[in-house]
């Protein structure tokens, strides 16, 4: 698995990526003005970010600057989402997720880094949310929100409509408010025999697991993909990305992607590389 670290050399050649990813993630309405916006304020501070960690991953030592006014950190792993977090507007990427959460020690250290009067946490994982909150009150000088993300499409909404010319505590209900529109779905494999939600699960079956539990359950990830995206997607929803983990390759999810937009042919369809792990999919629908 690769780090910050590892994949910060080469950031700098993913620019046409993310110019593309940008400009296509999020095309609807509200959704894609917000983006938009964001992505020409961050361009205009792109080479702030990409100078700003050194080699071990970590951010360079500038005592010397004066704090800026916000900051952002979010957990995640993956190499795609790191690009995708970066490219709006986050400042500082702990590593993290379903099987390695972070520290209290880990998000202090992210907090001063960032080097900001306020900073704001996503943690993108209900299990990191409680290391957040300790982080938060051990933080002297900092004033820090914690955005109670509990997955990475929530993170990303949350991040993408951060508003600078709203005070704290209003971005802060925003972020809030709108991340809680969107769902939610992750398809993975189970470990062990198993039953949830009345659902009997054998080791090696492949599981769709949605915000209040299981979605579907079967043998094929694509088809307990769709069949998960059936459950989720209702008549308002306008926008699902679909984000594809580092064991899926590129055709299968574009395949994957084209074939959901055949059958749902009211919402705008996106396919990202996330490349995370455990994760075959993770599906957002707003």
């Amino acid at each position: 698995m690769r780090t910050p670290a590892a994949y910060n050399n080469n950031l700098k050649n993913h620019i046409i990526t993310m110019q593309m990813l940008v400009d296509c993630l999020y095309s609807s309405s509200k959704r894609a003005k917000n983006w938009r916006d964001k992505q020409r304020e961050y361009r205009e501070r792109r080479s702030y970010h990409y100078d700003k960690y050194d080699n071990e991953g970590k951010a360079k030592e500038k005592k010397e600057e004066p704090r800026k006014k916000y900051g952002f950190i979010a957990v995640s792993v993956g190499e795609g989402l790191f690009e995708i977090f970066k490219g709006i507007g986050a400042d500082y990427i702990i590593e993290g997720g379903q099987t390695m959460n972070p520290s209290t020690e880990d998000m202090l250290e992210a907090i001063e880094k960032v080097h900001a009067e306020t900073v704001y946490i996503l943690p993108n994982n209900k299990n990191i949310i409680l290391a957040a909150e300790q982080a938060k009150s051990l933080s002297e000088d900092t004033k820090v929100y914690v955005v109670p993300s509990k997955t990475v499409p929530q993170g990303i909404t949350a991040l993408i409509n951060f508003a600078p010319d709203l005070t704290a505590e209003e971005n802060m209900e925003q972020m809030t408010e709108e991340m809680s529109h969107v769902k939610t779905g992750q398809i993975t494999y189970a470990v062990r025999n198993t039953s949830i939600d009345g659902m009997e699960i054998a080791e090696g079956d492949i599981m769709g697991i949605g915000d209040s539990g299981m979605l579907a359950v079967g043998k094929n990830i694509e088809e307990t993909a769709m069949e998960s995206l059936r459950k989720m997607v209702d008549d308002e929803s306008e926008l699902v990305t679909i984000y594809y983990g580092e064991d899926v390759t590129e055709e299968d999810a574009e395949a994957f992607c084209e074939k959901a937009r055949k059958e749902f042919t009211s919402c705008e369809f996106e396919c990202q590389n996330g490349g995370q792990p455990i994760y075959y999919y993770m599906i957002s629908v707003e």
